[in-house]
């Protein structure tokens, strides 16, 4: 029996929704890329971050007992402070009875702060060597330091030795460390002291090359005279000993402010400024020596060898004015007015705490340059990057840990009621009621589907239970409608009824056929799919119990000798039924599948038939029936064989629908969360789940992917490798037993480690996909997949 519903005459102009489907599929391409960008920009925060804590290019390399041959026995022997003219080595003591206070490895939001509070307390300045990593995540705390008249140096980017590092490295560490400066403190620096160096007695023939280009270069490079050696945590009496110097001389100290636990040399700081001043000793910077240096030459009538004496330097070459005047050619900004501005000058005056002090910081900074132009805005944008990498990769980590926690938590959740679930239901004694005999209605929605609606009412014709079949053509082009009506003639099919519409979207076309339906039960399934002999009889046995609904059955993949289709099958047995047992005991199952679905003809009409408002109607009808009171169930043994997408480009676009409509299906549904009764049952129960594992979940899902990645690359190779396999392996366990639930045959999860690096990824871009068009505002239409027709009847298909 054929019905036609009236037509207007043949279309030539598009329809409202085409026009509709047109637009939305413009916009798709830059929400793809939107989102790929989005992935990359947190990947590319990720190794930002990884870079600052060395991670990402970290180099533990540290060499010792190399030659010294190649380097001058003037450097060797000579003060702490060297400089280079022309390319020959200049070195400078420390004046006598001078302490220069030198801090390497900071800055430490626990140590620094400290040390800054003592030495204001004792109106002491200090020459802090600072990690650029360090200074690009504590910016507050250089800012301070500098203001409060200390004196800052380089001391590397990522603390590398540099002598095993490129001219680039070394130019990048020193470049980086000085944005950093820039943008937390507004200066850049010549001073310099190398990571792991001592004094200049330690420098060797592959560390020299590295100072002699620096200093080329307009750096001073600062090395120690006494070493508090606090870093081994000697003990206060210890520090103070080790790094206090013999008789008179003047001393560049060593302390460490960052790199371990500092609580010791906190403790012995203020004891050895105390001490030190009891002896008749001042403090100073660098720059502060150097400039006593200048002076007590100028007094000596600017000969060499009185600076010499002046400054206690017994070895070595003193020359006037050693602390470069210019910001060196690795620092941005270089030493032009533009560029960067002296702050202060090194020349003139004791730096004893003789003078005033606006003079007094002046002549301690000498080494600082005023950071301008690019260089202040290129170190301004570091800052910010760094602020965000701090807050948005701890973020993630506890995020993901939470995600991780959630996602174990659910396959415990899932094997625990999916065993329970089968037990109850295989139970010999288990039943639904009274057999349900009664003639039920099966509408098929058809759009252009002439490859396979033959095979889906040749399947339907064995049908074991009495059905109505109403084939609805939604206003196909290739001739369904008349492949149908043939079909059902072949098949000496007389309960077939084809209803044609002009093209409406496939919940008109169920709507239509629920109106059309001449029994109380509905059984829905697609054009492309086909029912074993058996299954429209165990699909509608739940409606014995009066408080049934709907009935969800078993969807199969029938195309699964491919690689794609593999995935899929392996995705539909262990995702979609293990997900649905376990939704069924806990009453909120969110998704009676489009594939075969059965529903009471009144509940439908009761909650207003299938909606248009959403692209996932079955998802939306399911939760409007939870709202109404009625129960929803999944039948194991209700079996369907669908075709699934043939190609990635057909299956993103069947899951961006999917996983947008459950979305739109969800945010319509929201008010549940508040309500009473059964529709709040489902609100606080299913709505939560829904959401924390088919959207949340998945969407960070990518950045495990990620950070494994990462840690594979920069942190333990075999350690996340062993993670990895370790989560593979708990997957792969309820695959199994999922797969042995539903009696197929496991060869088909040999397929799964490639399922996990490829098939995974791409399910998780068409979810974000999705959650960005869903944010953006976007609209879909119902979309149609390319079909082949090879899903025949079921017998051929299992296994």
């Amino acid at each position: 029996m054929t019905t036609t519903t009236p037509s207007r005459g043949r279309r030539r102009a598009p329809t409202r929704m085409e026009r509709a489907a047109g637009k939305a599929a413009a916009l798709q391409r830059p929400r793809v890329i939107l989102a790929l960008l989005l992935l990359l920009g947190l990947t590319c925060v990720m190794l930002l971050d990884g870079y600052l804590r060395a991670e990402v290019g970290g180099d533990q390399r540290v060499r010792d007992g190399a030659s010294a041959g190649k380097v001058p026995d003037k450097v060797l022997n000579g003060g702490p402070i060297l400089t280079f003219r022309n390319g020959k080595p200049v070195t400078q003591a420390i004046p006598k009875k001078t302490i220069v206070l030198t801090f390497d490895d900071g800055p430490n939001p626990t140590y620094t702060p400290t040390v800054l509070k003592i030495l204001k307390k004792y109106d002491v300045p200090g020459t802090f060597f600072l990690v650029g990593s360090m200074v690009s995540r504590y910016p507050d705390i250089v800012k301070q330091m500098v203001a409060q008249g200390n004196e800052v140096g380089i001391h590397t980017f990522t603390h590398v030795d540099l002598s095993y590092q490129s001219d680039a490295r070394i130019k990048r560490e020193m470049e980086q460390t000085q944005l950093a400066l820039a943008g937390a403190a507004g200066i850049t620096t010549t001073l310099f002291r190398a990571p792991y160096s001592s004094e200049t007695d330690a420098i060797d023939n592959y560390s020299y090359p590295v100072y002699k280009k620096l200093g080329a270069s307009g750096y001073t490079s600062v090395f120690v005279d006494t070493d508090s050696d606090d870093w081994k945590q000697p003990g206060v009496a210890k520090i103070i000993k080790w790094a206090t110097p013999s008789g008179t001389s003047g001393s560049s100290v060593l302390f460490h402010d960052a790199g371990g636990v500092r609580t010791q040399t906190m403790k012995a700081l203020p004891q050895y400024i105390e001490k030190m001043r009891a002896k008749g000793y001042t403090f100073t910077t660098v720059s502060g020596a150097i400039a006593k240096n200048t002076s007590a030459q100028r007094a000596a009538g600017g000969t060499g060898a009185g600076a010499g004496a002046a400054a206690g330097t017994s070895t070595g070459t003193v020359e006037a004015g050693a602390q470069p005047s210019a910001a060196p050619s690795g620092a941005p900004g270089g030493t032009t007015p533009g560029g960067g501005q002296t702050v202060g000058s090194a020349v003139g005056g004791n730096t004893g705490g003789t003078q005033n002090g606006t003079r007094r910081i002046s002549v301690q900074q000498g080494a600082h340059r005023e950071a301008t132009g690019m260089t202040l805005y290129e170190g301004k944008a570091l800052i910010y990057a760094v602020m965000v990498a701090e807050w948005v990769v701890p973020g993630l980590a506890a995020g993901l840990t939470v995600v991780g926690v959630a996602v174990m938590s659910r396959f415990g959740m899932m094997l625990i009621l999916a065993r329970r679930h089968y037990r109850q239901r295989n139970k010999r004694r288990f039943s639904w009621g009274p057999t349900v005999t009664r003639p039920v209605t099966v509408i098929v929605p058809a759009y252009n589907e002439k490859e396979c609606i033959a095979n889906t009412l040749e399947s339907l014709a064995k049908s074991t239970h009495p059905i109505e079949i109403i084939v609805v053509d939604d206003g196909s082009s290739d001739g369904t409608s008349e492949i149908a009506r043939e079909a059902a003639r072949s098949f000496g099919m007389d309960n077939v009824r084809v209803i044609r519409q002009e093209n409406a979207g496939k919940p008109a076309a169920l709507n239509n056929g629920v109106r059309s339906a001449s029994y109380d039960i509905v059984v829905m399934m697609d054009g492309d799919t086909v029912f074993e002999p058996d299954t429209v009889r165990q699909l509608v046995q739940p409606f014995a119990d009066p408080e049934v609904g709907a009935v969800a059955g078993n969807a199969k993949v029938g195309n699964r000798n491919t690689v794609i289709g593999a995935w899929q099958h392996i995705e539909y047995v262990m995702g979609f039924n293990l997900d649905r047992r376990m939704y069924d005991l806990l009453r909120c199952m969110p998704t009676i599948p489009g594939a075969i679905g059965a529903f009471r003809r009144d509940a439908v009409l009761q909650v207003g038939g299938m909606s248009e408002d959403t692209l996932a109607e079955d998802t939306d009808i399911t939760i409007a029936m939870h709202r109404e009171g009625w129960r929803v169930v999944y039948q194991e043994h209700a079996r369907a064989w669908t075709e699934a997408p043939a190609s990635l480009k057909q299956l993103w676009s069947q899951r961006y629908r999917w996983s947008y409509g459950t979305m739109q299906a969800l945010w319509k549904h929201r008010k549940s969360l508040t309500d009473k009764g059964p529709s709040g049952r489902f609100g606080r129960v299913g709505m939560p789940l829904v959401v924390i594992f088919q959207i949340i979940t998945p969407v960070f899902a990518p950045l495990i992917d990620v950070f494994t990645v990462y840690s594979m690359i920069f942190v333990d190779f075999w350690a996340s490798l062993a993670m990895w396999f370790a989560v593979l392996g708990i997957q792969l366990l309820c695959a199994a037993y999922a797969f042995r639930l539903d009696r197929e045959k496991y060869r088909y999860l040999l397929m799964m480690p490639l399922q996990q690096l490829a098939y995974r990824q791409m399910m998780y871009l068409v979810l974000i996909h999705s959650s960005i068009t869903a944010l953006t505002g976007g609209r879909l239409r119902w979309q149609k997949l390319k079909r082949t027709g090879e899903v025949g009847t079921p017998a051929g298909a299992n296994g």
